[in-house]
């Protein structure tokens, strides 16, 4: 498993820069000037909405138009983002997704579209330091080693919330399982909230889940924080170790959120696009929401997004098939 860390983030390849070189000549004056459309492929107040929804206003101040989000949910993101990819390569219909946008793949058959292929890649705009593990307060475990020791001593009865295949509750759980050589049942939810729920009721045993929704549980004492998936420790629980730390070496992973277009925007465009963002993320009021959420704004240029792009497709790839997910 390749870490996510920021020196993976700020990788360039110009090989795999976005756009083609007809969409280079073809240059963009004037651009933008009308509405910007930026599909977010789940629904109203999920996390990339909410994001989103933070950066759309500095967003349209960089680009001197509207940045009007438009929540196209269905089958876990591939209606909205296979809308996206058979639009025109104008500029003007942005997608703004999550890493399932590469990890959806290998899991679901009925995507209808390629990641790399069928879009060109903008920014990686965001991430956060990863997913929390977190376990209902009957589990005996105080920390990861305890846990790992109880699913080798109890095959299958440890249980996880798994919010969907290839969304970042179902990635670490499996790599986690996959490390360990350890068997713990995986329990479909259709969300997080629905998930939380369960867990909290003690229907179910862990849960990685995002940081800014263990918080307010951990801290009330309603949930044990275990440890975090990312490669750096996070303020809001500055007592909580990494899985690294927690002694699983070489386990990172963060949840991500990109933008993209459809495949063969010109280079200008897409050079503005990712202006805008770099302006918007590194606005002072944007910083202090993210911060507060276990978010980090990150505008990587687009080239290296691409890159960064490939290798967690890879990476999906790889899990799909520790897990015998058989794609199509």
């Amino acid at each position: 498993m390749a870490q996510i860390n920021r020196r993976d983030l700020m990788l360039g390849v110009a090989g795999l820069a976005a756009g083609t070189s007809k969409a280079q000549a073809q240059g963009a004056p004037g651009y933008p000037d009308r509405p910007i459309r930026a599909v977010v492929p789940s629904p109203p107040g999920g996390p990339p909405d909410l994001i989103l929804r933070i950066l759309a206003p500095r967003l349209s101040a960089a680009l001197g138009q509207p940045v009007v989000i438009e929540n196209r949910p269905g089958a876990g993101g591939v209606v909205g983002t296979a809308h996206v990819s058979r639009q025109p390569a104008d500029g003007y219909t942005w997608l703004f997704t999550t890493a399932s946008h590469v990890n959806t793949p290998p899991f679901n058959p009925n995507v209808n579209f390629d990641p790399i292929g069928d879009f060109t890649h903008v920014t990686l705009a965001v991430q956060n330091f990863g997913q929390a593990l977190v376990v209902h307060p009957s589990v005996q475990a105080t920390n990861l080693a305890e846990l790992i020791a109880l699913a080798k001593r109890e095959p299958g009865r440890l249980t996880y919330v798994n919010a969907g295949n290839g969304t970042a509750s179902h990635i670490p759980a499996e790599l986690l399982k996959s490390m360990t050589d350890t068997d713990i049942l995986s329990v479909p939810y259709r969300g997080v909230g629905e998930g939380v729920s369960d867990l909290l009721a003690g229907r179910v045993d862990m849960f990685f889940v995002g940081t800014n929704v263990a918080l307010e549980h951990v801290q009330a004492g309603r949930l044990r924080a275990i440890a975090l998936t990312g490669s750096r420790r996070w303020k809001g629980l500055p007592e909580v170790p990494t899985m690294q730390e927690a002694g699983l070496p070489g386990f990172a992973v963060v949840n991500w959120f990109g933008l993209w277009m459809p495949a063969g925007a010109p280079a200008e465009i897409v050079r503005k696009a990712h202006a805008a963002m770099a302006t918007a993320v590194a606005d002072p009021m944007v910083r202090q929401q993210f911060e507060t959420q276990g978010l980090e704004g990150i505008a990587m240029p687009p080239d290296g997004f691409a890159a960064f792009v490939a290798e967690q497709a890879r990476v999906a790839q790889e899990i799909g098939r520790r897990v015998n997910a058989r794609p199509g």
